[in-house]
């Protein structure tokens, strides 16, 4: 979208320069953003394994146990990117150094035995350094995320209950957990939102679509983002979506912001390519 209001909004050179730049920076620190629990979780691994067992000395321990325990603490409704990716990298080297992965053990249906497995492979250095070289955090959560991680670490979803004023327990379900974190991580957690028409009702408005991939907007969000998306191209812009399982369409003329029902599009296209 930043790109097409460069290319065709009314804007002053400035202003121009202003979304290049922003556009550009997005763009240099989208890797590192895509790979955000495993760059700490990769850090505080190593941080704490060189420390633990070769460096730390013993008047040194109340001190680092306190800094490490403020870096992986976790606040409630919060994803702790540390401590996340510290877990699981630590439950990867512990499965492939004891052979908890494969057909054999994902085969095995006796609890004991899958309790106490462990082949001895002491393959879990090389395994976390062949993560860490091919995966973002999309595929590190989607590939080695368990049942048994979720269970042993308590994850859970979380809703607000508006009722009670206060957030609870959505589910446990792992499923349902994985999901939820996948839709948190993809595209950096934000939206997908492409220019479908800039000349909708042949009036020269903007007209957005949002692709529904099983969240809704923030709806407090949308609006200012439209806010300033109006303010690039002057004119009224819109926003098509879902909520609550129904078509929605958020309008904004610069003055007054309104709602109306609209047909369901969940896959836009986008609406020109642009180099």
């Amino acid at each position: 979208v930043l790109l097409f209001l460069m290319h065709y909004a009314p804007l002053r050179d400035w202003e121009r320069d202003v979304l290049s730049m922003i556009r550009e920076e997005s763009y240099y620190f989208a890797p590192q953003a895509q790979t955000k629990i495993m760059n700490e979780g990769w850090a505080t691994f190593w941080h704490s394994k060189i420390m633990t067992e070769y460096c730390l000395k013993d008047a040194e321990i109340i001190d680092y146990a306190d800094h490490h325990s403020g870096t992986v603490a976790t606040q409630q409704g919060q994803l702790n990117p540390y401590k996340m990716g510290l877990d699981l990298f630590r439950d990867i080297e512990y499965r492939w150094d004891t052979g908890r992965f494969g057909e054999e053990y994902e085969a095995c249906d006796d609890l004991t035995a899958k309790r106490e497995w462990n082949r001895n492979l002491g393959q879990g250095l090389e395994k976390i350094y062949e993560v860490r070289k091919i995966h973002n955090d999309v595929t590190f959560i989607d590939t080695f995320l368990t049942e048994e991680f979720c269970r042993e670490h308590k994850l859970f979803v979380f809703a607000y209950n508006e009722k009670k004023a206060r957030n609870e327990v959505a589910t446990r379900e792992f499923a349902k957990v994985k999901q939820q974190l996948l839709f948190q991580l993809t595209n950096v957690g934000r939206p997908f939102i492409f220019v479908e028409d800039a000349n909708f009702g042949n009036r020269g408005e903007l007209l957005l679509a949002h692709r529904h991939e099983g969240l809704d907007l923030d709806d407090g969000m949308a609006k200012k983002t439209l806010i300033n998306i109006q303010r690039f191209w002057r004119r009224p812009v819109r926003l098509r979506s879902i909520r609550g399982g129904k078509g929605i369409l958020y309008s904004f003329d610069g003055k007054e912001m309104a709602e109306e029902e609209a047909d369901q599009n969940p896959q836009p296209e986008i609406f020109e390519e642009l180099s």
